[in-house]
């Protein structure tokens, strides 16, 4: 299968927004039919506008599509009996700017969105009631947005960023203490203490070209000031920069690849600029 959408005669940063580059190259191999849910392409949506974009997937059967979790993105299922040959090329304009996240206000419960209830709520990576002792001891009485940056600097400057030092049953809990991890395990780790201080979070899968070394990337998305509002704790990324690929509880439910079976890795390069 090949997709392509072309932005026309629209130009390039003709909004004056940065335009982040996205290229793509992944090859699975499998012995038995198996199926996959793929999800890498770059969301249209507030703040990000698909330029251009093409998605090949060679060796993919029985293919059907579908948005993202919260209506975000687009997901790719089908099934594999050999090798898996994906590419995906983007040109994404970011027209979202940087908030003043200390001066933002946190929103009572009793007047949250009802769609941002289930972003309070435990998940498999992250289960808020494990940092609520933590909240108070590390932060005190902080509120709003002026905790989520405390939160965002101490993980920053308390938590190594290793490849490798991590698995996929990692859990927030986990890396908090053994303070290494990688950029989903800082994303969790903040959305545990966003949401044990009752402010809605969740996991944002997405591309920036500040990542190094050049990968998918996780950040956190917190509601605040009646928005959403992207941090990563990691540094590497930043709003003007980030083209987001989907949301969702945790990792568990944005992961760029599901595979029902067994699979080989074969090849992966991801190139952000």
């Amino acid at each position: 299968m090949s997709r392509s959408d072309a932005g026309g005669e629209r130009p390039k940063g003709a909004s004056g927004g940065r335009v982040v580059e996205i290229d793509v190259h992944m090859v699975y191999d499998v012995d038995l039919p198996t199926d996959m849910i793929l999800q890498i392409e770059a969301a249209e949506g507030e703040g990000q506008t698909i330029l251009s974009q093409s998605l090949s997937l060679s060796g993919a059967e029985a293919e059907a599509h579908g948005t993202g979790e919260a209506g975000i993105g687009r997901r790719s299922r089908f099934i594999v009996s050999d090798r898996l040959t994906c590419r995906y090329k983007a040109q994404v304009e970011i027209t979202r700017p940087s908030p003043r996240l200390r001066r933002l206000a946190g929103t009572p419960l009793t007047d949250l969105p009802g769609d941002t209830i289930r972003y309070l709520m435990p998940s498999r990576y992250s289960v808020p009631s494990d940092f609520a002792a933590t909240d108070d001891t590390l932060f005190g009485q902080k509120s709003g947005g002026a905790f989520i940056a405390a939160a965002s600097d101490w993980i920053s400057e308390n938590i190594t960023y290793s490849p490798g030092a991590s698995t996929p049953d990692t859990t927030a809990a986990d890396t908090f203490m053994r303070r290494e991890g990688i950029c989903r395990d800082f994303a969790h780790v903040l959305i545990s203490m966003a949401r044990a201080r009752g402010i809605p979070a969740r996991f944002v899968a997405c591309y920036d070209p500040g990542v190094e070394p050049p990968d998918f990337h996780a950040v956190a998305q917190v509601w605040l000031d009646g928005g959403w509002h992207l941090v990563d704790p990691t540094g590497m990324a930043s709003p003007e920069s980030i083209a987001i690929i989907g949301v969702g509880l945790d990792a568990a439910e944005v992961s760029f690849l599901t595979v029902f079976g067994r699979t080989e890795l074969v090849k992966q390069r991801v190139t952000v600029s």
